[in-house]
């Protein structure tokens, strides 16, 4: 490690200009942010802490919306139940010690290719909220560890609408608990959406020719004459390109047989 300091803001307008200083970096529950600066991957002078920030704290529902704030951590959306397939979700991720630590807004900023959150995201269309816009998930992954975010803008909220009907299928990865390959899929009244995490060198994404078929017929059957192009997918000691995308059609099929 080395030398840095830290600002601890109460209110997101003091965490925005803080995050104007130079060399700023935000941190949330600090679980990729620390380890990558114990390995000097980054040197930010100035971490600014954003648990202490209440207006980005808690979880909100109002009709068929959940409103989520960017410093929630994983064990509190684990623990909400408003919307059941997320809290599932996030019931899984890492361990104990990392749900009860990291936060949704961290994850989604931070944007791994194998993470469970932005399938959620974009699956369910949700928007990131920040301190200066809102951004559609559509709009907001645009690659590994790519996002919309400029430069000191903070994920201050998630809104993410609630589904008719979804479930989250992960293939672990055992000693990162990361996905392997995680499918998200959603049923809605005007479609269906399935987003897929772990597989992509473009990190997560939408598998359209799926969302055409359950849309038509929400059914696992509905995905057997469909086939998933390794192009482009991941292929590392953990599984090739190949194996990822026999497993994108099997967690799918496994999400929709327990979506509810």
């Amino acid at each position: 490690m080395y030398n840095f300091d830290v600002e601890k803001p109460g209110t997101i307008a003091e965490a925005a200009a803080a995050m104007g200083a130079d060399e700023a970096q935000a941190l949330g529950g600090g679980q990729t942010l620390i380890p990558t600066l114990k390995q000097r991957l980054a040197s930010p002078s100035t971490l600014v802490s954003l648990r202490g920030v209440a207006e980005m704290q808690g979880i909100t529902r109002d009709g068929d919306s959940l409103r989520i704030g960017g410093a929630t951590t994983h064990a509190a959306v684990a623990a909400d139940g408003s919307y059941p397939a997320l809290s599932a979700l996030a019931a899984h991720i890492g361990d104990p010690a990392v749900r009860n630590r990291g936060t949704i807004g961290g994850s989604l900023a931070n944007n791994d290719p194998a993470a469970c959150y932005p399938a959620a995201a974009l699956a369910s269309g949700a928007t990131i909220v920040t301190n200066t816009r809102e951004i559609a998930a559509d709009d907001y992954f645009q690659g590994m560890f790519e996002t919309a975010l400029d430069e000191g803008e903070i994920i201050t909220a998630v809104r993410f609408p609630i589904p008719q009907a979804a479930h989250y299928e992960k293939f672990v990865q055992p000693a990162s608990r990361f996905a392997l390959v995680g499918v998200f899929v959603a049923k809605f009244a005007d479609g269906v959406r399935v987003a897929v995490t772990g597989a992509s060198n473009e990190g997560v994404h939408r598998w359209a020719e799926a969302e055409a078929a359950l849309s038509a017929d929400f059914s696992a059957g509905a995905i057997d004459g469909l086939s998933v192009s390794a192009d482009n997918l991941i292929a590392d000691l953990h599984g090739s390109a190949a194996y990822r995308a026999h497993l994108v059609k099997v967690m799918t099929g496994r999400a929709v047989s327990a979506a509810s």
